[in-house]
């Protein structure tokens, strides 16, 4: 079995299914994909997300406020946040982090709002889902203070090896998307190569980053198949065996998808 650790199944591009999601599942299931973690990005899609979990079985989510979806200069609610995650089919927290190349005007906010994500992911036990980019001193510092016991994952991994292994050091498993397939990405292909088997999972990301053959098109879960076989053979590796492994190694994160 293969996982795709990090999807938008709200967002996805039904229209070669005739606007069916269960069937644009079924092409991921059929190619041995098993489950899927439908990632949460704002209040006003986690309803959704929780929903989608609640009426497949192989469907799990993941509920926070994304640092670029942030409103109105408002902190994200702790209490809202620790309702929705009472939900017995959210098993992490976010997607949640910092990113200041699209908004760096912003980092106080998208801090005050990850430092929440954190108290959350303390108060309950639960993994977050992490997106960074050009905020690695911060994102870092913010993790280290936090000292999470069950920390997360730094979701669609792309800075250097050096931040990678700091977050590793810090307990953080690593997830590659299909950007790891791009031509221009032999910097982040070299991190992949380094990445502990035991602390590494695949995602799509999708509808967005679809991998090499399909960079260009609408993303979907069962692409994820191509970033584990492109990972595989990059590392040197049996896809059969990474894919058990990186299964292990999702179930291993987020305990609450082994029911």
């Amino acid at each position: 079995m293969l996982i795709d650790s990090h999807c938008h199944l709200d967002r996805l591009d039904l229209t070669p299914y005739n606007g069916s999601l269960d069937a644009l599942l079924d092409a991921a299931r059929g190619r041995g994909v098993g489950k899927f973690l439908c990632i949460g990005v704002d209040a006003g899609n986690a309803a959704t997300v929780q929903q989608l979990a609640d009426s497949h079985a192989d469907v799990f989510c993941s509920v926070g406020i994304h640092p670029l979806d942030l409103k109105d200069g408002k902190a994200t609610d702790l209490v809202w946040l620790l309702e929705r995650l009472q939900h017995p089919r959210t098993v992490a927290i976010g997607e949640t982090g910092l990113d200041y190349h699209y908004q760096p005007e912003l980092a106080e906010q998208q801090k005050a709002s990850f430092a929440i994500h954190l108290e959350a992911a303390k108060q309950t036990g639960k993994p977050v889902v992490i997106h960074t980019r050009a905020a690695r001193q911060d994102t870092l510092e913010m993790l280290r203070e936090a000292d999470l016991a069950n920390a997360g994952v730094l979701h669609c991994f792309t800075e250097d090896w050096e931040m990678a292994r700091a977050a590793l050091d810090m307990g953080y498993y690593i997830s590659l998307s299909g950007i790891v397939t791009f031509r221009n990405a032999d910097a982040l292909r070299e991190v992949a190569r380094q990445v502990p088997a035991d602390r590494l999972l695949v995602e799509t990301d999708s509808p967005y980053l679809a991998p090499v053959p399909h960079r260009g098109k609408s993303n979907e879960p069962q692409f994820v198949c191509e970033v584990a076989a492109f990972l595989a053979e990059l590392r040197g590796e049996a896809l059969e065996h990474f894919r058990e492994q990186t299964t292990d190694n999702f179930h291993r994160l987020f305990p609450l998808t082994q029911s």
